[in-house]
């Protein structure tokens, strides 16, 4: 899907939508409410998103990878996402996931694509599948207990394989 060129723009829109969440871990209804303000520079000039989540209120700093600033940039002149004072153009969640529906048939994905699992592929394939601790997963989530994360840890087979083997090596080296 983040491959996949469309010629429909809302297509594309959604696309880019759910890809930017992908590698950001944010929600829906806090991508959209996305300001140009909530991007802010680091002291070592690093951008970020600085926001609070809109179902908890719980702050939320996510440095940003660079796909996500790829994404951002082909929107920062986007006349619809400029009038609204917003990043990205505002649509319903219902019809960003009719539109994923819609993507998900165009690139033969037999999966249910919600909007939603944007935010899980974060968590697990993007971040702890890559050996990012589930404790500042948890905390770019914006998640307030650390078991509400582990629903999205589904330990992948080639990470336990990894961890084991670091251990094992870690181990012979003590002999």
């Amino acid at each position: 899907m983040e491959e996949k060129v469309f010629a429909i723009e809302r297509l594309d829109m959604v696309r880019d939508l759910f890809v930017f969440c992908c590698y950001t871990g944010l929600s829906y209804v806090d991508v959209i409410n996305l300001t140009p303000g909530h991007i802010v520079a680091s002291t070592n000039g690093e951008k970020w998103i600085r926001t609070c989540r809109e179902k908890t209120m719980i702050p939320v700093n996510v440095p940003l990878l660079p796909k996500a600033l790829k994404i951002l940039d082909k929107y920062k002149t986007n006349i619809r996402s400029l009038s609204g004072g917003k990043v990205f153009p505002v649509m319903s969640n219902q019809k960003v996931n009719s539109y994923l529906k819609e993507i998900s048939e165009v690139c033969n994905i037999t999966k249910n694509v919600t909007f939603h699992l944007a935010r899980h592929t974060f968590a697990t394939t993007v971040a702890l599948s890559n050996g990012v601790p589930i404790e500042t997963v948890s905390k770019i989530l914006g998640h307030t207990k650390i078991t509400t994360t582990q629903i999205y840890a589904k330990v992948l087979e080639r990470k336990l394989e990894e961890d084991m083997q670091n251990l094992k090596l870690r181990l012979e080296e003590k002999l």
